[in-house]
């Protein structure tokens, strides 16, 4: 749920090695009690940024606060921080529950809340097997529990689904999406858009260490169809319907064996006109459905803008 609180607010934030420069002047808003989806592909720039945000990295230029507290002093906000980076590092011949034990321990963090994050993760039943004995899937949950000890205000999670078969995402996902409550915010990364689309409420998209959208997930996915797909009965009847379609005054082209008509202003109004027009020609429709471009057809899009931009 989003408040009208900032929970990271970041400008300018650059990070150079050298010549190669791999965040470059990124803004970044990031509300209050969001889950937010920092997506982009491998390279983009999205495990350099949370550790400028971290303090483990420090910036090149650039400024702003976490928490309200200033970037550039880390030790006022990391006690409210949780973080996952990378792999998370255990004791292998340790259980999942003596290792939380130890990162307790280390960490000045009351022992209380272990049995319920131990839960949470649903790892509650194997929490006394050694870390070794660990699927992949376990271990990273493991390790979102580990960062979840001090009941953080901002969790911050790099990659946590890399590696994961089909259902460990799926678990993931839940989990992610179960995180976020009584104000927390959740920043995740990853380089797959269909990953998290579906528990993200936020998205911050990164192309070469620049923002190409932050903002509501509704906002970019969009609600309007972006075309509407057509068949008839019989493909014999392809090439009348489109002729049919093309006199009633509609954009119409062939793709994958059926028909996409691509004037859309009113769904609901074309649908009816296709299907009347169909009907009066004879021709019996078995598809009339709105199309709508991915996430990452969104993403593309908005990188192929802001390429042809720079050469302009």
């Amino acid at each position: 749920m989003t408040t009208n609180q900032t929970a990271v607010s970041v400008h300018g934030l650059t990070k150079r090695y050298g010549r190669r420069t791999v965040v470059d002047g990124l803004d970044l808003e990031l509300p209050s009690g969001v889950v937010a989806g920092f997506i982009g592909p491998n390279g983009a720039g999205k495990t350099t940024t949370m550790a400028m945000l971290l303090g483990l990295v420090r910036p090149s230029a650039g400024d702003g606060t976490v928490l309200g507290d200033p970037l550039d002093d880390p030790a006022a906000f990391l006690p409210r921080v949780g973080a996952m980076i990378e792999s998370p590092a255990f004791y292998p011949a340790l259980t999942g529950r003596q290792n939380l034990r130890m990162f307790a321990t280390v960490g000045r963090l009351p022992e209380a809340r272990i049995a319920e994050l131990l839960d949470v993760v649903r790892l509650d039943e194997r929490s006394d097997d050694p870390y070794r004995t660990y699927s992949l899937g376990m271990k990273q949950r493991l390790g979102i529990a580990a960062a979840m000890l001090g009941d953080p205000a901002l969790l911050i999670l790099d990659e946590p689904a890399n590696g994961l078969d089909p259902q460990g995402v799926r678990e993931m996902r839940e989990l992610i999406g179960s995180l976020a409550h009584r104000g927390r915010t959740v920043l995740v990364s990853s380089h797959d858009l269909s990953e998290l689309e579906q528990v993200c409420d936020w998205l911050v998209l990164i192309e070469a260490g620049r923002i190409v959208y932050q903002g509501r997930t509704v906002d970019f996915v969009g609600t309007a169809a972006d075309g509407l797909a057509v068949a008839p009965e019989h493909p014999s009847d392809l090439a009348v319907l489109c002729a049919v379609l093309r006199s009633a005054g509609h954009q119409v082209h062939e793709r994958d064996g059926r028909l996409v008509v691509d004037d859309v202003d009113d769904g609901h109004a074309l649908a009816a006109s296709v299907n009347r027009a169909a009907h009066a020609a004879g021709i019996v429709l078995v598809e009339l459905s709105p199309l709508r471009s991915s996430l990452e057809d969104r993403y593309l899009a908005l990188v192929r803008r802001g390429e042809e931009g720079g050469k302009s």
